[in-house]
């Protein structure tokens, strides 16, 4: 038996060297000489096979191989321009792309997860048979890149050298898509090389398709993002919006959750920043905001430090829990940036350095405008409808606005200013606290402290609610639970993803606070009760909370700062007065409002997580008794006043 085993290996051996023989040849043949010479350098036969597998299949006329060096990548960038996916702007270094006019936002629709048949993720997920869709996609893909140069690019997600990071490589025949991601990711060429066989890395293969004279995606209708966990490779096609396109963003979540959830790390939609304390200490946080609700103006606040505004992968290191950013540079909604909310982007945006501009309008001079830059609005220009003026309507009457809302940027963060030196530190930072914060007209406080990780991650995590905005296709304005912020982006069911939270925390010998904020409190007039820039007294406060500094007022639903603490901040940070009045009817607790809240989230998660931790449902109810009994003693809108004597020493 011993000696068939033996005689079988001995087989598979040399079958296996006969493939790789015949995937080189197939590669010396089909690139050229220096480009299979870049190729062949990285000793992995499984990077070889997947290569020469879509070159293959996808059979483009040219085949690139980009290394790190500086040539490489700005080869990339002039193709793009060459190509006319990309036009130079007047500032040096600026260029812009449009995407089609249907072709705007991810395409949550048909974005899928390809599954074996035993695999359930929830009823909620989009999923289809995995051999029904490998065999669609590779349909479609079959010629694809005829007539077109495929790029082959290397990127690793966090760090070089790094526990965190995974490498991934990206197969595209669009020069924007690959120019883009060399301003978003650290190129992985040599990492590659160094990891050689070990390396376990994620694989993306996207084609733009068919083009018309404006070099955008013509085949809309076979638009297609397909995920295959089991395989760890994302397919794109017939598209060339970022959210769709650019793989390591927010497609690779999907297969690093499922990666993290198997080995006991958390992969979140969220920013890392630091934010400055006394004696110059510098606290981390990492926030989860849904699009549009103040997630990089937050980040990227005058004074403190950036580390990422999107994306953060968290490990358990020696019981603390420690973070870093998969990527390094910002594809942010431009919409609402002006000079006097957003200081440390503007400036960014109107200096030389290489950016990207998507889907903004072009004036005349080759400057650019977006929706809510204060400017004076140009009356003509050119943007992703074509010649556009005021008044402009699309074929189905809708009037065409200045600029897409979903209008996007993409720089290296090197361009700002506030940028934290530990963005590559391969052991990442030490998280002091956790922010979670969504729109919220009637019922959160500003800012308000967790009693417990538990707590938190219940309360404000997994029922965290906010309003749909034009990021994603669909209708806006709706309430929705987004749990973390992290419901579109989940590759494993919503129950156990909850679960894996509460697990993390339990394991840490130091569990930093968990807060929630709300930018976005109304009064009875309509008109929101906080400037914008206010988010930098919430910032100062919980981190003079993280290091228990300050202390603060019981609530049924939380801790809530003191006046004179926040008196005091606003004062040292804004140079305002900040009056007992506003303090009162900012953080009084709106009792009708959060127990409408609580069963909202609990119906959702009895009718559509199967898999809820009991535990959610007993948090939930013990919150919900304590707003009755507060109810039953102060009435329906409490003052902070009335619940002082609960207050929490620091």
């Amino acid at each position: 038996m011993g000696l068939i085993v033996r005689v079988m290996n001995m087989k598979a051996k040399e079958e296996g060297k006969m493939e790789d023989k015949r995937v080189m040849d197939m590669l010396k043949t089909r690139l050229g000489a220096e480009d299979y010479q870049k190729l062949s350098r990285i000793d992995n036969p499984e990077l070889h096979q997947f290569v020469a597998k879509y070159v293959e299949l996808c059979n483009p006329d040219k085949v690139f191989v980009c290394t790190d060096s500086r040539e490489d990548i700005q080869y990339v960038r002039q193709e793009a321009i060459r190509a006319g996916e990309e036009m130079e702007l007047a500032i040096e270094g600026h260029t812009v792309h449009f995407d089609g006019y249907y072709d705007q936002a991810r395409d949550k629709k048909n974005t899928k997860f390809l599954l074996p048949p035993d695999v359930d993720l929830g009823a909620d997920m989009n999923v289809m048979d995995r051999d029904e869709g490998l065999k669609e996609i590779r349909g479609i893909m079959q010629d694809i890149m005829h007539g077109r140069q495929l790029y082959v690019l290397f990127f690793c997600l966090g760090p070089l050298k790094s526990q965190f990071s995974i490498p991934a490589v990206q197969l595209t025949d669009s020069g924007y898509v690959a120019h883009s991601e060399h301003l978003l990711y650290r190129s992985g060429y040599e990492e590659f090389v160094r990891l050689g066989q070990s390396a376990r890395f994620f694989k993306f293969v996207h084609s733009a398709g068919e083009l018309d004279g404006r070099m955008t995606s013509v085949r809309i209708d076979k638009r297609r993002v397909y995920i295959d966990l089991e395989d760890e490779t994302v397919y794109s096609v017939n598209t060339q919006y970022g959210g769709n396109t650019i793989g390591l963003k927010k497609l690779a979540m999907r297969p690093a959750i499922n990666r993290a959830s198997k080995e006991g790390w958390l992969t979140e939609h969220m920013f890392i920043m630091g934010v400055h304390g006394p004696s110059a200490r510098v606290t981390y946080f990492a926030g989860a905001f849904p699009s549009l609700c103040g997630k990089t103006s937050t980040s990227m606040i005058k004074g403190e430090a950036i580390i990422g505004d999107d994306i953060a992968y968290f490990r358990n290191i020696d019981g603390v829990m420690r973070a870093v950013n998969p990527e390094k540079g910002i594809f942010g909604i431009i919409q609402g940036v002006n000079s006097e909310d957003d200081p440390l982007i503007w400036k960014a945006l109107h200096s030389p350095g290489e950016i990207i501009f998507s889907n903004v309008l072009i004036t005349e001079e080759k400057g650019v405008y977006w929706i809510g830059k204060n400017e004076i609005p140009p009356q003509k220009g050119f943007h992703h409808s074509g010649e556009w003026t005021p008044g402009k309507r699309d074929e189905e009457g809708n009037e065409i606005s200045v600029s897409h809302p979903n209008a996007r940027f993409t720089l290296d963060m090197r361009l700002i200013e506030n940028l934290d030196p530990e963005i590559d530190n391969p052991e990442g930072v030490v998280i002091g606290g956790i922010i979670y914060g969504g729109r919220d007209s009637d019922t959160k406080v500003p800012v308000e402290e967790s009693f417990d990780w538990v707590h938190g991650v219940i309360t404000m995590g997994a029922a965290l609610e906010s309003e749909t905005t034009a990021a994603t296709l669909g209708k806006e304005g709706v309430r929705k639970l987004n749990p973390m912020s992290n419901l579109d982006f989940l590759s494993i069911p919503i129950g156990r993803y909850i679960e894996n939270h509460l697990n993390f925390g339990a394991k840490l010998r130091i569990q930093p606070p968990i807060f929630s904020v709300n930018y976005f409190l109304k009064g009875a007039d309509g008109k929101f009760m906080n400037e914008k820039t206010d988010k930098a007294v919430w910032l100062k406060w919980m981190e003079l909370r993280s290091h228990h500094e300050v202390g603060a007022i019981k609530t049924p639903t939380g801790l809530i700062p003191k006046y004179e603490d926040l008196k005091r901040l606003f004062r040292e940070v804004l140079d305002k007065e900040y009056s007992e009045k506003d303090y009162r009817q900012q953080f009084t607790v709106r009792v009708a409002e959060n127990l409408a809240k609580i069963q909202r989230v609990m119906e959702f998660y009895k009718t559509k997580v199967p898999d809820t931790p009991q535990i959610m449902f007993e948090v939930l109810k013990e919150q919900r008794q304590r707003l009755y009994l507060a109810r039953e003693k102060y009435g329906n809108y409490i003052s902070p006043n009335k619940l002082s004597h609960f207050t929490i020493l620091a």
